[in-house]
């Protein structure tokens, strides 16, 4: 059965014109009060399990907070803030926006994604602007950096502490409705990435009167872990998932981290939860990030995984960096490339020496398109201390190579903002923390953080990484979007891929691959049609000598016994 959103546990809902039901789940609370903006306070009364609740003579628009003890806080479930996290929570109305796209989505198989911070795309009314030019590159899905609400104006958005409430600092609610909108009246789908592994640091209140948000015998790398264990707090992240995906009509929703949720029962519930509670004729997908390489929930309701492990074996072949979690990828970087294009995942169980353990388990009959491929993203190119992009780091020719390989390999492509016009310019970690305190220990904590590495051991050096709250290291972040060269090869490649590749994928395998030299591979896949896709990639600076089709190659110059240096071939032959 449908789930009825006005019928949400979490959040104000209007009753009438003018007249708005408020809860509040706060198990620790001895008393809530509710303050609206203009009218008198009210008691709110005590329900089971915590609950209190509350209706006002107030409409859409109506600013509010709640009463604990001599603390006024937002609602936790806030669909938008008067101003920033610590201010007004304000009632909106869900049916405000007018809807002129009536779109149903597109098949996973098809899909192509362009991953964006808002902010730095102008926020919501400034994202719309750029839909020409991605759609023109062949970019059919764009992914928005978690929008959350933030403290201050600029932050990644995985800082976030009101997971209902789309920033001011983008827009409206209404203004992100007629983003999605008109996206889909151009035919681009647009997912949203959340996070629900923890809260931020600064405007986080539910420690004073929900502890049971947290569980502090379990932490993660941010604190306590949150306690999914209790019911309540399922409910507010299923509700969370659902109010984008059918209020907002996001096409999909990737997870942030989700090997940080330490209870996997809860993913699988939310998955079904997704799955029940959206209308049976949209394309909705669901994409995770996990650490762990768990196999087992992309055959429970999620669609696909980001493949790590793709990405950071070619940046060891692209850059020659073995630091940290490219250790494990530094020996035989060949074969590890040629076992992610195969199976997804290098690591199916296998020890990890970085991680200390066995990571992963078996993609064994998994589709190629259950892996999201990338050559950069926020995290790989902003948690790097100079936030430098392989534009500054790899060289032109096999950046080229290990492009067409993304692209035209059966892996569902994602670009970083700024890649398809070759952009130089960094990207790098940014916060707008107003409470002094809290931003010089984000900048210590960011510069003791590299200390660990043996090319940041001189004091001074770490001095020079970006201080993360000064305005000027988020200006340095906006990318150069010039139409060049690069940009032709975008489109190029894209163009390959939608007219040869894409409607052939949904039943492609791997016919298997294999490392043809010390950074060549050549791999094959089965397309839906039996036809035979055949990629070499060679990303030395010698030939690499093996035998390959002899007909004439879809992408490259046709040759016959080597993969040349630095370059990408790719055949399709017919079954």
């Amino acid at each position: 059965m449908m789930l009825d959103v006005s019928g949400f546990s979490f959040g104000p809902a209007l009753i009438a014109p003018n007249r708005t039901r408020f809860r509040l789940w706060a198990p620790e609370a001895q008393r809530a009060v509710l303050e609206i903006v203009g009218l008198q306070p009210v008691e709110m009364s005590r329900a089971d399990g915590g609950w209190y609740q509350a209706e006002a003579a107030c409409g859409a628009g109506a600013q509010y907070r709640f009463r604990i003890g001599d603390t006024l806080v937002p609602d936790p479930a806030s669909r938008m803030q008067a101003r920033d996290v610590h201010d007004a929570s304000v009632v909106t109305d869900p049916d405000s926006y007018e809807w002129k796209c009536h779109w149903r989505g597109r098949s996973w198989a098809e899909t192509v994604i362009y991953e964006l911070h808002p902010g730095l795309l102008g926020g919501f009314s400034g994202i719309a602007g750029h839909l020409t030019r991605l759609s023109d590159i062949g970019v059919n899905a764009i992914e928005l950096m978690p929008i959350a609400d933030f403290p201050g104006s600029r932050n990644w958005g995985y800082d976030g502490v009101l997971p209902f409430a789309p920033d001011r600092s983008y827009g409206t609610p209404d203004e992100l409705k007629a983003l999605i909108d008109t996206a889909h009246g151009r035919g681009i789908s647009i997912f949203l990435d959340v996070v629900y592994n923890h809260f931020g640091p600064d405007g986080n209140y539910l420690g004073l009167y929900a502890r049971r948000f947290f569980d502090e015998s379990k932490h993660t790398p941010w604190g306590a872990a949150i306690n999914f264990a209790e019911p309540n707090v399922r409910r507010f992240f299923i509700e969370n998932a659902l109010y984008w995906l059918n209020e907002f009509r996001f096409d999909g929703l990737r997870f942030d981290a989700v090997h940080a949720i330490l209870d996997a029962s809860f993913l699988h519930e939310l998955a079904r939860e997704i799955r029940a509670n959206v209308a049976p004729d949209r394309h909705v997908h669901l994409v995770v990030e996990n650490d762990n390489n768990d196999a087992t929930l992309l055959r429970a309701g999620f669609d696909a995984q980001w493949n790590d492990d793709l990405h950071h074996v070619l940046h060891v072949l692209l850059t020659g960096e073995t630091n940290g979690y490219y250790s494990d990828f530094a020996k035989a970087p060949a074969e590890k490339l040629a076992r992610a294009l195969d199976g997804g995942f290098v690591y199916q169980g296998d020890m990890s020496e970085f991680h200390g353990r066995r990571r992963g388990s078996s993609t064994a009959g998994l589709s190629p398109v259950s892996f999201v491929s990338f050559l950069q993203n926020h995290d790989q190119t902003g948690n790097r201390a100079f936030g430098e992009r392989l534009t500054v780091l790899a060289d032109p020719a096999k950046l080229e190579a290990a492009i067409a390989l993304q692209l035209l390999c059966p892996e569902i492509p994602m670009i970083f903002m700024g890649e398809e016009s070759g952009t130089r310019e960094p990207f790098y970690y940014f916060t707008d923390h107003q409470d002094p305190g809290l931003a010089e220990a984000v900048r210590n904590g960011r510069r003791s953080e590299f200390a660990k590495f043996p090319e940041f051991s001189d004091p001074e050096k770490r001095a020079r990484i970006p201080d993360p709250n000064a305005l000027e290291t988020y200006e340095k972040s906006r990318p150069d979007f010039s139409e060049n060269a690069r940009s032709a090869l975008y489109k190029q490649l894209l163009r390959l891929r939608r007219e040869r590749l894409t409607s052939r994928l949904r039943g492609a395998v791997s016919h298997g691959a294999a490392a043809v030299g010390a950074a060549a591979v050549l791999a094959r896949w089965r397309l839906d049609d039996g036809a035979i896709l055949t990629i070499g990639s060679n990303f030395g600076d010698e030939p690499a000598r093996t035998p390959l089709p002899e007909s004439q190659p879809i992408w490259g110059e046709r040759v016959s016994g080597a993969i040349p240096p630095a370059t990408t071939l790719v055949w399709i032959d017919a079954p």
